[in-house]
């Protein structure tokens, strides 16, 4: 399983479009089990904290800081 977390804030602007390039990234490869979550980083400070995230939107792939940013879909 790909596990895939996305460190979000809801004042973000470039939030909404992080998340939307993850689903669509997976949407691309059905039979890969993904697991994807959105992860307020007000609401869970301790797992942002363990990342050493600084800035949203922030995507860690497999427990690994992939992307600060959002990336577009061909760099995911």
């Amino acid at each position: 399983m790909t596990k895939v977390e996305v460190f979000v804030s809801s004042t973000c602007p470039h939030c909404p479009s992080a998340i939307r390039v993850v689903e669509e990234a997976k949407q691309q490869v059905p039979d890969l089990d993904v697991e994807i979550r959105n992860i307020e980083d007000n609401e869970n400070r301790e797992a942002a904290i363990n990342y050493g995230i600084m800035a949203v939107p922030t995507i860690a792939i497999n427990n690994h800081v992939e992307f600060v940013g959002a990336p577009s879909l061909p760099e995911l």
